[in-house]
């Protein structure tokens, strides 16, 4: 079933946060052998964070919005920004870099399963199989012989779940604004994986200054502009579809060392690239429909006039063309029409 607008939207947007996310990957790559990689993680995270600061002192989140919404933001921050970096420094510890690569696979994984069985998400076949698809192309990207799974793949593997829990919680926030969301994460996770790789090796005196903002300036577009993309893309899709199609990142970081530095092209990447691709598509085409029932609801997030969820008028306004953003209600209604696991489709089936 095709998709409709504001799924289509949330595509797109799922995509181009990929890109920016991949291309970050070997952007960042020369400053890897210079820095810590916890500390350069961190770093690229406060680049997130402090790329969002202007829009979210411009416009704050209401206390309203704090009040509702402070718990699951609290989650969301403390698993993906605390606990999956920790585990990962764990099982980093215990681990070789080669099985590690392919562990991390396993976000995608957990992704999927905590939305359909924690978060009320519908997946279907469709965003079974191409989860499955892209999990598979990610493992043969990364396989190396000889990868050892020992202690460590359980710290790695709760690693992923922790930030399967971060990615569930936080595509059901519709009270704070995507910049908010991506400035308590960055600002937590970023402060967490400094302290940590300062912690485990890394010297402050062996830290540029140029390395520094040159790390800030990669993680305020890989990380704050993707990140951002990806939360409004997964409050229309839900969080299992966002994640498959935010998981081609990593191919696509390898198309781009393909195209601008240079590197040569194996056939088992060749395999890799195409297979996620396929698992993309299966995954676009996934909307369902049935007769439904919507409670009354009254949230903020950004939305457009041309579905049957958003006619409301804006008497003070006029009239508002294009995607906004503001308090808005719903009314009880009971309809059918093609529809994904976005903020207002988590019913149960």
């Amino acid at each position: 079933m095709a998709l409709f607008s504001g799924a289509r939207s949330g595509v797109v947007r799922c995509l181009l946060a990929a890109v920016l996310f991949g291309a970050s990957a070997p952007a960042a790559s020369g400053l890897a052998g210079e820095m810590n990689f916890l500390v350069l993680a961190g770093v690229l995270y406060l680049g997130a964070g402090l790329a969002v600061l202007p829009a979210v002192l411009k416009h704050p989140p209401s206390r309203a919005g704090l009040k509702r919404e402070w718990q699951p933001a609290l989650i969301a921050v403390i698993a993906g920004g605390a606990v999956g970096p920790a585990l990962l420094v764990a099982g980093l510890a215990r681990t070789t870099a080669a099985s590690a690569s392919i562990l991390l696979n396993l976000e995608l994984v957990a992704t999927v399963i905590l939305a359909a069985t924690i978060f009320g998400e519908h997946l279907g076949r469709r965003v079974v199989v191409g989860a499955a698809i892209v999990t598979a192309a990610g493992v043969a990207l990364v396989w190396e012989p000889g990868a050892d799974l020992s202690i460590g793949a359980l710290f790695i593997a709760a690693a992923c779940v922790a930030w399967g829990v971060d990615n569930g919680v936080t595509a059901k926030i519709d009270q704070l604004s995507p910049e908010t969301v991506v400035l308590l994460k960055g600002f937590v996770a970023g402060t967490a994986n400094v302290a940590l790789g300062l912690t485990f090796g890394a010297t402050s005196t062996s830290i540029s200054v140029a390395n520094v903002l040159f790390a800030l300036a990669i993680g305020a577009a890989g990380y704050g502009a993707s990140i951002v993309l990806w939360v409004k893309g997964a409050r229309d899709l839900g969080a299992a579809r966002a994640q498959v199609i935010f998981a081609t990142a990593p191919f696509i970081g390898v198309s781009i060392a393909w195209l601008w530095l240079g590197e040569s092209v194996q056939t088992v990447q060749l395999v890799a690239v195409g297979l996620a691709a396929v698992g993309v598509a299966v995954t676009i085409e996934s909307a369902h429909e049935h007769t439904h029932q919507h409670d009354p609801l009254d949230h903020e997030h950004e939305h457009s006039h041309d579905d049957q969820h958003h006619e409301h008028s804006h008497d003070d306004e006029g009239s508002v063309d294009g995607r906004h953003t503001h308090v808005h209600q719903h009314d009880a209604m009971a309809h059918s029409h093609a529809h994904v696991s976005d903020l207002h489709h988590r019913h149960p089936h």
